[in-house]
């Protein structure tokens, strides 16, 4: 059973830098595995979840990303945002704020390479989610990560709230998926910022959540990431 229709925004201003010499000519997001990009992998994927309007902000090869959604989606339910100078992540969406209708929104990294099998895991996610979480993260355990090859975690999880991973404790890392209470933007007042300001608050004030992911999870963050992607569909 689908969510209810929901806004999400992707994350793709990045330079994708450690993917060079492929993110010379292109941007990260519209590098292809199996045929398909890690944009058009997202953007199908939230459409499948019952996304009804998508936001994207870009920097970085702005151009080649506008042109890619004006030939391949044809519609109004996908906004370009583009910045003059990159705003990280939390800056990103806030600058985005007058675009979305919601209090809630999906907001998702473009360097994620979704599978059918993540389906289930982001349907429970999405239902499970109160209105009176202003944010909550979708989690990865080591074991069931793609992409990121190190021993230290992001974060540990205790009865749904998040804190900081700290050694000899089981770690998982973040997904690059979460659901945010734009409201929560209100109470920042820098236009650059990345979430992990506001995470860092929130676990102060015991107000971070979490779920956590069962299925594997492919990260596109280098070339090893994207060897690991692509042999999983192979």
């Amino acid at each position: 059973m689908i969510p209810k229709p929901f806004s999400a925004m992707i994350l793709a201003a990045g330079y994708g830098k450690r993917l060079n010499p492929l993110t010379v000519n292109i941007p990260k997001p519209l590098i292809k595995i199996n045929k398909i990009s890690l944009l058009q992998n997202t953007i199908d994927f939230l459409f499948r979840l019952n996304c009804n309007k998508i936001v994207i902000n870009t920097h970085y090869k702005s151009d080649i990303i506008n042109d890619f959604i004006k030939k391949n989606y044809n519609h109004k339910k996908i906004i370009l945002l583009y910045e003059k100078k990159i705003l990280d992540t939390a800056g990103g969406v806030k600058n985005a704020l007058s675009l979305f209708n919601r209090q809630e929104i999906l907001v998702t990294n473009s360097d994620i390479f979704w599978k059918e099998e993540n389906l289930t895991d982001i349907v429970k996610f999405i239902k499970n989610y109160n209105s009176h979480q202003y944010c909550k993260l979708l989690l990865v355990p080591k074991e069931k990560a793609h992409g990121i090859n190190r021993d230290n975690g992001d974060f540990v999880l205790n009865k749904g709230q998040v804190k900081r991973w700290n050694f000899n404790e089981k770690n998982y890392f973040y997904s690059g998926l979460q659901i945010l209470s734009l409201r929560i933007l209100n109470d920042y007042s820098y236009k650059k910022f990345s979430f992990n300001v506001i995470w860092d608050d929130l676990i102060l004030k015991k107000s971070l959540y979490g779920s956590v992911m069962n299925s594997h999870w492919y990260h596109v963050g280098d070339k090893k990431g994207l060897a690991e992607a692509i042999k999983s569909v192979t």
